[in-house]
């Protein structure tokens, strides 16, 4: 089953033929040249025979010694060896085997040329393809590095509750600050609740807000468009927009995101109206967490951690 399969080389019919034709000739050669050498000792043990030895001087038939009936077919025997022997040596000689090995080359030039240019035309649309590959994958690669790292920014407790009535449900400082940091000089994306939730707009942020209200009235800055789709292709220039809330924009958002930052509160909120979207492990990859334990700042303990898409 596995082992290599028997390479059988193949001749043409044409080919084939000529071969055939080839080899029987030259059998008949011999055996031509064969006789006429039998003829030849024949007739001179015939003529020694007679002359030397005397055997059947006395032999007649028909009034004819018998020799001379000898002579005679051994003369037409001779005249026939002669004429075929020259036949075969001139039309199948060297140069009709010359003729012949030339015709067998040419043809077998012919099937190697045709090889040739089927391998010529397969190596070419295999370069083709190599090259089309590589330029796929440079640009794929190109606009991988010019393409934004859309990121999910989140608080969310065990049960994954992350608010009730349009506000949080805890004050950790931590977690604010570390808001801040990474979301400081981007773009954040959010829905309309999430941004009236805000007493003004964060500062040095881009703010980019999601709703179907016509004529939603924001102050100057702040980027108003009617769907998700939108709002990532107004931060596109942003290395690094994030999608801040609230729960259905992050439903919408998390098979659209490359990173989570997860702020797990370790606790679990019953209460809540406001949940985030169950995170599948099979499609992310945890690649950092860092523990917090609860004090006097934090009535909670929890961990930040950090996924990745891992497609």
């Amino acid at each position: 089953m596995f082992g290599k399969k028997k390479h059988s080389a193949t001749v043409d019919k044409d080919q084939l033929e000529l071969i055939e034709n080839a080899q029987k000739r030259i059998k008949q050669k011999k055996r031509l040249y064969i006789h006429f050498v039998i003829f030849l000792i024949g007739a001179v043990f015939l003529i020694l025979a007679n002359t030397v030895l005397g055997i059947g001087k006395d032999f007649i038939i028909a009034g004819i010694d018998w020799f001379v009936y000898a002579i005679v077919i051994w003369l037409f025997l001779f005249i026939y060896h002669f004429i075929n022997v020259f036949i075969t040596n001139k039309f199948m000689g060297k140069d009709w085997e010359k003729h012949q090995l030339d015709k067998l080359v040419n043809q077998q030039q012919q099937r190697i040329d045709k090889l040739k240019e089927g391998f010529l035309k397969e190596e070419k649309i295999i370069a083709q393809s190599q090259v089309y590959n590589k330029a796929q994958s440079e640009q794929v690669s190109n606009e991988k590095k010019n393409s934004n790292e859309l990121t999910i920014i989140v608080a969310a407790g065990e049960n994954n509750a992350i608010g009730k009535d349009n506000d949080l449900i805890w004050h950790l400082s931590d977690d604010l600050k570390r808001f801040k940091t990474l979301t400081n000089g981007h773009h954040i994306i959010m829905g309309r609740k999430t941004f009236e939730s805000f007493p003004k707009p964060l500062p040095n942020r881009t703010h980019i807000v999601i709703t179907r209200q016509k004529n939603y009235e924001v102050p100057d800055g702040v980027i108003v468009v009617n769907n998700l789709a939108d709002a990532i292709d107004a931060s596109r220039k942003d290395k690094q927009p994030f999608i801040i809330g609230g729960g259905e924009i992050y439903k919408q958002a998390i098979n659209l995101a490359d990173k989570i930052e997860l702020t797990r509160v370790h606790a679990t909120f019953e209460d809540a109206d406001t949940f985030f979207p169950e995170i599948d492990e099979t499609k992310w990859d945890e690649v950092t967490r860092t523990k917090h334990d609860s004090d006097g700042k934090h009535a909670f303990s929890f961990s930040f951690i950090t996924y990745i898409k891992n497609n």
